[in-house]
């Protein structure tokens, strides 16, 4: 059934997304009262009016097109954290992030995105990146490949000696362990710099526009489209552990995604060496 429904259903499925950007997140962009943003965790963990519509036109529409469906929507599980448990069950599962990068959102920065991966069983089946104040539609399909506003998407690979850009946790949302374990990247020949919107990160990755990421949270949301996206362009991911990414959680953590296995692997060596 999941087979069919990728090989003919993956357009309706860009359909809802964009649908649902058009009705609940971009009218409200630059134009949120300041009674429409609320904070979660923290003055840097924010939520606005746009999280909630979106991730509740989504899942209407998601389990709509899949009916037997269920969706882990981020803010579904900030309501109650039993949600999650659906990512080890039997059910297709789509993983949402409505707003990816709710910060930039709420200060008018165009880098943010919605993010929506459809798995099952712990298997990433495809995944959709959109960001739609910059126009950019990212798509991948498990063993088809992945497109940017229906172009391939490669990786590709650093060039020899590059410095290699790596976008990492952002200080804000890092303890001082976490920061300890980041700080060894900064070393001669890496270049790490504080991320954005995890998925557009990731999108920059399959684009090789920067050469990797490291990531000291797991938040399936947050990932799950990127990494299937970097995966289909030809790039690589895993744990300091050095084992795959498990999106249910219970991964070792920190980990990483680059642009080809070698980079993976050197970025995986620094942060591992922290001990």
């Amino acid at each position: 059934m999941l087979e069919d429904f990728l090989a003919g259903d993956m357009n309706d499925v860009e359909e809802a997304v964009r649908k649902a950007a058009a009705a609940e997140i971009v009218p409200r962009f630059r134009q949120l009262a300041a009674d429409e943003i609320v904070e979660k965790n923290g003055p840097h963990d924010l939520v606005t009016v746009a999280d909630r519509r979106a991730e509740e036109h989504l899942t209407a529409s998601l389990t709509a097109l899949l009916p037997g469906s269920v969706v882990v929507g981020e803010e579904a599980v900030h309501a109650d954290a039993g949600v999650l448990a659906a990512l080890g069950g039997d059910a297709p599962v789509w993983i949402v992030d409505p707003v990816d990068g709710t910060r930039q959102f709420v200060h008018g920065d165009p880098g943010f995105a919605t993010l929506v991966c459809l798995a099952h069983r712990g298997e990433l089946l495809a995944s959709w990146t959109y960001a739609p104040a910059l126009d950019l539609m990212a798509v991948a399909r498990r063993g088809a490949g992945a497109v940017l506003n229906g172009e391939p998407l490669k990786t590709g690979s650093p060039a020899p000696g590059k410095v290699l850009e790596v976008a990492i946790s952002h200080y804000d949302f890092t303890d001082d362990e976490q920061k300890r374990v980041l700080a060894t990247l900064v070393t001669e020949g890496v270049a790490p710099r504080p991320c954005g919107s995890a998925g557009l990160e990731y999108l920059n990755v399959a684009r090789g526009e920067i050469d990797g990421l490291a990531f000291s949270w797991e938040n399936a949301w947050d990932h799950a489209a990127g990494l299937l996206l970097v995966a289909e362009a030809g790039g690589a991911s895993g744990t300091v552990a050095g084992e795959p990414f498990r999106i249910a959680g219970g991964n070792a953590l920190p980990f990483a995604a680059a642009r080809d296995e070698a980079t993976l692997r050197h970025i995986l060596g620094l942060l591992a060496s922290a001990g």
